[in-house]
């Protein structure tokens, strides 16, 4: 089809008129049908008549209008081509309303762009309960940017891909459907655009997203917890300054990283994340990281600060106690030393108990007060006891054989510099640290000299009675033994969300080059396992224990289809509507207490004629 511009001169003045026309073969050769006339007002500039006559062709055989967003001129001209199509209906007895009978040509009938929809559905009604859209528009994004953001986040949570392969998943999906959007020209340029103009805007949202959460969840922000992990890249990253080589959660020591820093509250919402050169060192993140969590959810006077022993250095804690916080933290492995007695004597210690079944843990627990104030809680397991040999045994041999390595090399000549020598034995001492302490090694130059090594059977004898043991220290003095262990085991959760985030969400590897879109694209993820915990939070407040990636396969047979019905008279009539929902896609709408009725049913009559 294309529309033409036809002109006539009546009494000295021109009228110009517009007609959709769509090309025929004839037996005289190819002819010009007139579908409609448009009127004396051009439908748009003539640059624009090809792409609008090929909306009309799409609009006039079903399609768009059941997937895509209106298009006002388009609609309008294909109600003029539908009322001339009923008016010729009516009189021949076939006209169509919402209550019709249809005859229908059952061996005809089929099932048309059948479309996953029901992950996304959910993503976008929890997207919609957090107020989302509200959200963004305060930080000053404007329509377009914010449902680019909400179809990347939605991407994340459901189906993570690159901002290449986005606009064909987008396709493949119900999300035009139920966003009642068209996304025919996404592509990866705009969505890349997007991160950049959402990468400034991240502390302001996240600061909003925090107060929302608190008013649904009725949260109580009197716990944070603080972890950090790394996250690799692929690629040099040149253009990326925080790009660098560090200590790798991920065991790719090979490749540049980045570190992010992450707060959560007591019920495991996050309130605030930052991104840290990857050689970052712990300690000296957390005054930083503190003053981030104020801007997003101001002074929490009396709040409890949990973070684990890389952190629990005097320097660390003084930072957060300046803040008028109090503190929970993992004690280092050698203020174990500290307790030895007490560990070994079996006197005070009472037992606490999380979870059931194959996941109930059991600790033994006493408390002891040190004369600073500073209450130290010592805790043993004998899960953890057999952890601590298995590791100190493997530790053991791998030491042994590497040092027999190096005493050859030295015998042999291959290494005779005294100083690299040093270097390699100080190396050993840093990598197997827990059986480190016990050796005695000693390098002699010369003849008769060499390497040897010997073992302080009563340092390891120290070290083998707190096998299983470890210390919590906290400056809370209203806690007893059994409260200071399960609010320090909630640090957990931060690490469950590093796990969320880099395996259904699929936070790495990282592709992008540079800094900001690096952040944006941690931003994302962030954003996505905003909807995660509050989908999961509602099902745990129903008592049922899931997670989300359980959740997301359980709706991926919900679809959108359109059925097509092949009318007795030629006509054809297509009905874009959701598949009837299981049972399971039903428990999981009556949980989060969402309708069953993703979009409303949307009809449309193709003409026999057309």
């Amino acid at each position: 089809m294309f529309i033409k511009k036809t002109s006539k001169s009546y009494k000295g003045k021109k009228y110009d008129n517009f007609l959709l026309v769509e090309s025929v073969a004839t037996e005289k050769g190819p002819r010009h049908k007139v579908i409609c006339s448009l009127g004396a007002l051009a439908p748009a500039p003539r640059e624009e008549w090809l792409a609008m006559a090929r909306k009309l062709e799409s609009a006039l055989a079903g399609q768009p209008s059941l997937i895509s967003e209106p298009d006002r001129a388009v609609d309008k001209i294909v109600k003029q081509v539908e009322t001339s199509y009923r008016r010729r209906s009516s009189v021949a007895g076939t006209v169509q309303n919402d209550e019709e009978i249809v005859e229908v040509r059952v061996d005809q009938v089929s099932v048309q762009e059948a479309r996953e929809a029901g992950a996304q559905y959910v993503a976008h009604q929890i997207w919609n309960r957090l107020g989302m859209n509200s959200v963004l528009a305060e930080a000053g994004l404007d329509e377009n940017a914010r449902l680019l953001t909400e179809i990347m986040t939605i991407n994340r949570l459901v189906a993570p891909s690159s901002e290449h392969a986005m606009p064909e998943w987008v396709k493949r999906t119900a999300l035009p459907d139920i966003l009642n959007a068209d996304c025919s020209k996404l592509n990866d340029d705009k969505l890349y655009r997007n991160l950049d103009e959402l990468h400034p805007k991240r502390e302001k949202i996240e600061q909003q997203i925090a107060e929302r959460e608190r008013a649904l969840f009725n949260l109580e922000e009197t716990i944070f917890l603080y972890d950090l992990t790394s996250t690799y890249f692929e690629g040099e990253c040149e253009a990326n300054p925080k790009a660098k080589r560090g200590y790798s959660r991920d065991k790719r020591g090979d490749c540049k990283q980045v570190v992010m820093g992450l707060v959560l509250d007591g019920d495991g919402f996050s309130k605030a994340h930052e991104v840290f050169d990857g050689n970052r060192v712990d300690t000296t993140t957390v005054d930083e990281m503190l003053e981030a969590l104020e801007k997003r959810v101001g002074k929490k006077e009396g709040a409890t600060v949990i973070v684990d022993r890389g952190m629990a250095y005097e320097k660390n804690l003084k930072q957060i106690k300046d803040h008028g916080y109090h503190y929970i933290v993992g004690g280092l492995q050698t203020e174990r030393f500290e307790h030895l007695e007490e560990f070994a004597s079996p006197q005070g210690w009472e037992k606490v108990e999380r979870g059931n079944g194959a996941k109930k843990t059991v600790v033994e627990v006493k408390i002891s007060r040190s004369e600073s104030g500073e209450s130290h809680l010592l805790c043993k397991s004998e899960g953890r006891k057999q952890k601590d040999r298995a590791i100190r045994d493997k530790q053991d041999k791998e030491m042994l054989a590497d040092l027999k390595k190096l005493q050859n090399r030295i015998a042999k000549g291959s290494l005779i510099d005294p100083s690299k020598i040093n270097r390699a034995i100080g190396r050993l001492q840093e990598r197997y640290s827990r059986v480190g302490r016990y050796y005695t090694i000693d390098y002699r130059a010369g003849d008769g000299g060499g390497l040897t090594w010997s073992e302080n059977q009563e340092k390891r004898s120290q070290i083998e009675k707190l096998d299983g043991g470890y210390v919590i220290k906290t400056d809370r003095t209203d806690m007893t033994a059994d409260q200071i262990w399960r609010t320090y085991t909630l640090l957990t959760r931060v690490e469950s969300a590093f796990r969320t985030m880099k395996s259904p969400l699929m936070e790495r590897p990282i592709f992008h080059q540079l800094a900001k879109r690096v952040e944006a694209h941690i931003f994302l993820c962030v954003l996505a396992f905003h909807l995660l915990v509050c989908i999961e939070r509602m099902f745990l407040d129903e008592a049922i224990h899931t997670s989300w990636e359980t959740i997301r396969n359980q709706l991926a047979s919900h679809q959108i289809v359109t059925v097509v019905l092949p009318a007795s008279n030629g006509d054809v009539l297509k009905i874009r509507r959701p598949t009837k929902p299981e049972k399971i896609h039903s428990d999981i709408y009556r949980t989060l207490r969402l309708s069953e009725s993703i979009i409303e049913p949307i009809k449309k009559w193709i003409s026999a004629s057309h």
